[in-house]
């Protein structure tokens, strides 16, 4: 088959960590990889968001093309401002299948931008549409905690004209097939259930000692790991709230304990308001010299944080899946989640972690020292979810994923 991955306001290439890459690059360039290894031949659409990157790149191996369509400015741009160029960014994309002759099988869209833009590739091509919205609209109002976090209500329209329009909707988690079917009116007939895959030849058990001599790190150091974009609806400021009532009742255990936070760019910050808030309380609370933000990593060394780390924390207000959850338990390490979105189907509580409620500060700490002060319990659960994760290997999520195309194309 050929197959047009659109996902207009974020490059699968692009360096994880920063404000607009996360889970879903993964995804994308993940699903890319396989299906090209399958045979398949996949494009992947993103906007140009630099004029010296290569146009057409095949860094995703024999048969795939990430390409790079100039629409709107050629530099990071707001993604609510891309909406405005989207005619653009379908017209380069039409422009480019010309040139090389191409008509695709399928077009595979991700989040609401790419999705509107999707419709009009159908139209021009007569292929059918398979969505994943990756986040929800409505979810993130439902827990934006100033006005400045709330979606526009030009994404909730979209997103339900998307799920009137679409083919197929691919939902990571059953939860997040109630929620579309709940909050925008969706078909359940026209929804998938199949989560992400992780590549479990990256993300892999490392021996902590191994992992943390690697990273240069002290192997005394007891690790407690937070990966993520630096946003408010990642609840860092939990973690740190939690840490700090660590310190002040059991002092013996922080003597050791680092706290690297993996994300943004703790050097630049004019940009990212809550990177500076979060410095700020960091100081307040008096554990400086406890939590370290190392800003953005490359992913070949996150097998190694997580590895080295004694637990991973996602102390998020909502979570359509949790890819750093799953990343995490496939090196063997266990995960302290808030009880939220995704996160509720894929942490086992008690077998492969914990989940606690969002925003309890008191809840997590208590979560963080029963698997500090519990080595035997900590191992156990670190063995079950490397175990649990190997279900989510890629190949086997591809064959579902195959098997929805090949549904639509007959």
């Amino acid at each position: 088959m050929r197959i047009a991955q659109i996902s207009v306001h974020t490059c699968p290439l692009a360096t994880l960590g920063g404000k607009e890459t996360g889970g879903m690059n993964v995804y994308v360039r993940d699903l890319t990889r396989e299906l090209a290894r399958r045979g398949h031949r996949v494009d992947v659409y993103t906007r140009s968001q630099d004029p010296t990157v290569p146009r057409i790149s095949t860094a995703l191996g024999r048969g795939a093309r990430v390409i790079h369509i100039p629409a709107g400015p050629e530099q990071p741009y707001p993604k609510h401002r891309v909406y405005d160029h989207l005619p653009e960014f379908v017209a380069g994309v039409l422009a480019q299948a010309e040139a090389d002759g191409i008509r695709y099988d399928v077009i595979h869209s991700h989040y609401w931008l790419s999705g509107w833009a999707a419709r009009a590739l159908r139209e021009a091509w007569g292929a059918p549409i398979v969505h994943m919205f990756h986040t929800l609209g409505h979810m993130k109002n439902a827990v934006a905690r100033t006005p400045q976090e709330q979606e526009p209500p030009l994404r909730i329209e979209v997103e339900t004209e998307i799920t009137r329009f679409a083919d197929c909707i691919i939902a990571a988690t059953p939860v997040e097939e109630e929620q579309l079917v709940r909050l925008y009116g969706a078909d359940p007939a026209r929804i998938r259930v199949i989560p992400p895959g992780v590549d479990l030849e990256r993300f892999r058990p490392i021996p902590a000692a191994q992992a943390k001599a690697q990273l240069a790190l002290d192997p005394t150091c007891r690790i407690i790991l937070f990966v993520g974009r630096i946003e408010p609806l990642k609840g860092i400021d939990t973690l740190l709230q939690a840490i700090a009532l660590i310190a002040r009742r059991h002092p013996e255990l922080v003597c050791r304990m680092c706290v690297p936070i993996i994300g943004g760019n703790p050097y630049s910050v004019e940009d990212n308001d809550e990177m500076v808030r979060l410095q700020e309380l960091r100081e307040e609370l008096g554990i400086g010299d406890v939590v370290t933000f190392l800003g953005a990593q490359d992913q070949d060394t996150l097998p190694y944080y997580y590895s080295a780390a004694e637990m991973v924390v996602m102390p998020s207000d909502y979570e359509s899946f949790g890819m750093v959850a799953l990343e995490a338990m496939a090196c063997g390490t266990p995960v302290i989640a808030s009880d939220v979105g995704g996160l509720a189907y894929l942490v086992r509580h008690g077998q492969t972690g914990y989940r606690v409620p969002a925003r309890d500060a008191e809840a997590l700490a208590a979560k963080i020292v029963r698997l500090l002060t519990d080595e035997g319990l900590r191992r156990r659960m670190g063995q079950r979810a490397a175990c649990w994760a190997e279900g989510f290997a890629w190949p086997r999520i591809a064959d579902r994923i195959e098997e929805v195309y090949r549904s639509l194309v007959r």
